[in-house]
């Protein structure tokens, strides 16, 4: 937007990318430690921290009068975000019975999606007000949602079962799972008593959480804009709107996958996803090698704009929704939220390199970085080949069945 230009500073492409980038590591580095706080507050008070520390980095967004205050609340906003997102999809795989894991806990997938959306458009509708207003809107939102989810989430949602249980707070427990409707055959099994303290993680659940959501939503997120605007969409207005439509694609399929993720395998959409997720990367990056894409003419263009759409749609589908859940069901109790925030530090570090790279990259060649993209995407789906077994449809208990079987085997 033309107006935070004016507002604070132009920005070059290290610039940019630092901008981008700075809420990244904050993130990582809170995601290693919200694991070991959910064990010890409890998910629903460990995720409105994260919430409400989230609120308060936009705020001092929205209020930013120098760029230096602007990544501040970038900072700020990343230590909340890391704090509560991989905790959401604990709790929820924590509350939900095997028949309808999937689903339920792939609804904090289908928000994002919303959010991408709604954000879009509103960045969208908000890029023609003459004043600061047309980006500090945006983080006024943000803002208004997040303190809006912390008081919702303290008043209306009851500890997680599982959490009270192994603290030993057995009747607590029993009066939220009757009220959850779940059938007793259908809740994990924990002594009573055992504190859920274990942070390890076995590096074959590492490897296959590394690949879970690595670099995808940033690129297309945070980056949307200007790959647009490389395949020929040069104004402000006509990039956000593609880009809009990107996010309304992305939307639009995950309301399917969201319904239906707990009828097809998690392994069978992440193979077939990463596939054709590479493949979309590596025509891009072939059509921009071979000097076949032009600002002006030729179909090639357009060629680039349908890839990143239907990338956008495949991962939406398939890694957005699967990985969500497998990352927290393949789990153990004493180390579900530890080993969930750990993948999701590994996110957030992969991301901060994409984020700070990409202007580089794609500032030096329009070629390059989407052959590397694609190699990563490809690369994930051999380690999943490899390493992942199939949990749809299985209990918390059996799952961990499968892998002690798994481990049996190997050794």
């Amino acid at each position: 937007m033309p107006q935070f230009s004016s507002s604070l500073s132009p920005l070059s492409p290290t610039l940019h990318g630092l901008l981008i980038s700075s809420i990244l590591i904050p993130a990582a580095i809170s995601s290693l430690f919200s694991g070991h706080l959910a064990n010890k507050l409890g998910r629903i008070r460990a995720i409105s921290l994260g919430t409400f520390v989230f609120g308060l980095g936009a705020s001092i967004e929205s209020s930013s009068v120098k760029l230096g205050m602007l990544i501040a609340g970038r900072v700020i906003k990343g230590l909340g975000e890391g704090g509560f997102l991989s905790l959401l999809v604990v709790y929820i795989t924590e509350i939900s019975p095997p028949r309808s894991r999937g689903t339920l806990a792939s609804i904090p997938q289908l928000f994002v999606t919303i959010g991408i959306f709604t954000g879009y458009f509103l960045c969208y509708g908000s890029v023609s007000i003459p004043s600061s207003l047309s980006w500090r809107l945006p983080f006024v939102i943000q803002a208004l949602i997040a303190f809006s989810f912390t008081l919702s989430t303290l008043l209306l949602l009851d500890e997680s079962p599982r959490w009270l249980t192994a603290r030993g707070r057995a009747e607590e427990s029993t009066r939220v799972w009757e009220a959850l409707g779940v059938r007793v055959e259908e809740r994990e099994r924990i002594e009573p008593g055992k504190e859920c303290d274990g942070m390890s993680v076995g590096m074959k659940d590492i490897l296959v959480v590394f690949g879970a959501k690595v670099w995808k939503r940033t690129m297309l997120g945070k980056y949307a804009p200007i790959l647009f605007q490389s395949a020929g969409l040069s104004s402000s207005t006509s990039s956000f709107l593609a880009s809009g439509i990107s996010a309304l694609l992305i939307f639009l399929v995950t309301i399917p996958a969201f319904l239906l993720c707990d009828s097809w395998g998690r392994k069978t959409s992440t193979l077939v996803g990463g596939t054709v997720q590479g493949l979309c990367m590596v025509i891009i990056g072939i059509l921009y090698a071979s000097d076949s894409v032009h600002s002006h003419s030729g179909p090639g263009r357009w060629v680039v704009i349908i890839m990143i759409y239907l990338f956008a749609v495949v991962f939406s589908a398939a890694w957005g929704v699967g990985f969500r859940v497998y990352v927290s069901e393949i789990q153990p109790m004493e180390s579900r939220a530890g080993a969930a925030s750990l993948s999701l530090s590994a996110n957030w570090i992969s991301n901060w390199i994409v984020a700070f790279t990409t202007p580089i990259f794609l500032a030096r060649s329009n070629s390059g970085v989407y052959f590397l993209w694609g190699g990563a995407s490809w690369f994930t789906v051999a380690v999943c080949a490899l390493c992942m077994p199939e949990t749809r449809g299985k209990s918390l208990e059996e799952i961990q069945g499968l892998f002690e079987e798994l481990r049996v085997l190997k050794s």
